[in-house]
């Protein structure tokens, strides 16, 4: 026996506020998509530098639009095309391929439904900026889930999408939840938009500091530098072989049969993301592992070899909470003295220029020789040295504290979803509700 709240009633999609409703999206919405003959029609050959943009399916990407590979129709092909127009308040479902993105348009005039994507326009009682955040809650993702139909692409028909249940609350609290919502996505862009510009500042420093173009008070500013390779350095700095000042080790070659559910931690490429370690995605293994690979507080772990150029030469430094583990054939580890500046060496154009030049024509890879081979501008100063990489690593410390804390507001905001679009947590005086 479910024991139900006060002002709380039982549905089929579970206990809901008594003033709301429990009912099908396609009741409450008006849902469309291309006709036959506006593909054929007008879609077959689109022009680059129209006034409209049509929105397809892989542009909607995080429910926002990414406008980096978008087609285009001139206004008058819109305007011949009015049922397609996408006006403000309208919502964009992918519902082919990659199911589920949601954008809300917020421009008049200037976009059209494209291919692979459904409009949804809300009719009397149905605010569109709270069917906008419940289409990017967990509870959408459930009824695709049950909906989905799976052949050489997932895809959802329009009478499935209509058929969606959703959870209507009264107009007063869907506005409540969506501005509620809406603060907090404010919240997360700002987060966003500061740890871009923070890393932006970085990489400023990165590119005068590591190469001597600035210099740090108490040091003096002798001669110049430019774009490496160079033999050029200010006075007090050398160009050094990393083989000079270090060493490269190539991980461990391990067998299917050695991985085990627990035993040595093999790292690999998916656990270095944006310069530092994660570990939610683990292989263990259990054989014979020489003790010089065993990584050691310090080091510097390499992506020297992978099937996507990009992700060759990232890298993250062995702490001591990270000593004892091993890490896999596709990855080098560089052992040096002088970690603290070289670790930040690692991170800049200095040696990203030089990895791209060292990568073969078919394989994505770097070997140890050329490694070692790679040159990097370096203050003979040890003072000089500590003082830059403390700069970087406080700059590092401040962006990683601001992603702790956007991760948690992310996290934050699930919860609100989930409670706010569930009924759980009531945003308006239920006394009012039901007077």
């Amino acid at each position: 026996m479910i024991d139900i709240p006060n002002g709380y009633k039982q549905t089929e999609v579970g206990v809901i506020p008594e003033d709301w409703e429990a009912v099908e999206l396609g009741g409450h919405s008006e849902i469309t998509k291309l006709a036959g003959f506006e593909y054929s029609s007008h879609f077959n050959s689109y022009k680059d530098g129209g006034d409209i943009i049509v929105i397809r399916g892989t542009n909607i990407t995080h429910n926002s639009l990414d406008l980096s590979d978008v087609k285009t129709i001139p206004r008058s092909t819109s305007d011949k095309l009015p049922r397609s127009k996408l006006k403000v308040g309208d919502l964009v479902f992918a519902y082919v391929g990659t199911i589920g993105p949601v954008f809300l348009i917020d421009k008049n005039n200037s976009y059209h439904l494209g291919p692979n994507t459904a409009r949804i326009t809300c009719k009397v009682g149905l605010f569109p900026d709270f069917l906008f955040c419940y289409f990017r809650s967990d509870l959408i993702r459930k009824e695709i889930t049950e909906r989905i139909s799976t052949g050489a692409q997932p895809s959802l028909s329009m009478t499935k999408i209509r058929a969606f249940r959703i959870l209507k609350p009264t107009k007063a609290e869907q506005e409540a939840i969506a501005e509620a919502l809406s603060d907090v996505d404010a919240l997360i862009e700002s987060l966003e938009q500061l740890i871009a510009k923070k890393r932006h500042v970085k990489q400023g420093a990165m590119q005068e500091l590591l190469t001597g173009k600035k210099r740090l008070p108490g040091f003096e500013t002798v001669g110049a530098i430019h774009e490496l390779p160079l033999p050029n350095v200010p006075h007090g700095w050398v160009v050094k072989r990393l083989g000079d000042i270090g060493e490269s080790l190539i991980g461990l070659t391990y067998k299917p049969s050695d991985v085990r559910s627990d035993g040595v931690l093999v790292l690999r490429s998916s656990n270095v993301f944006d310069g530092r370690l994660r570990f939610d995605d683990n292989v263990f293994v259990e054989t014979e592992i020489p003790e010089r690979i065993m990584v050691r507080a310090g080091d510097i772990l390499i992506c020297v070899r992978n099937g996507s150029r990009d992700l060759i030469g990232k890298c993250a430094k062995i702490d001591e909470q990270t000593q004892g583990m091993t890490f896999g054939a596709f990855m080098a580890v560089f052992r040096t003295s002088f970690h603290n500046f070289v670790y930040h060496q690692f991170q800049s154009d200095v040696i990203k220029r030089q990895i791209h030049e060292h990568l073969g024509a078919t394989i994505n890879q770097i070997t140890n020789k050329s490694l070692n081979s790679f040159q990097i501008p370096f203050p003979l100063d040890a003072t000089e040295q500590t003082a830059i990489a403390a700069i970087l690593s406080d700059m590092d410390a401040e962006i990683a504290a601001l992603e702790t804390k956007l991760a948690k507001t992310r996290s934050l905001k699930q919860g609100m979803m989930h409670n706010l679009l569930t009924g759980r947590l009531r945003l308006v005086d239920t006394r009012e509700v039901s007077e």
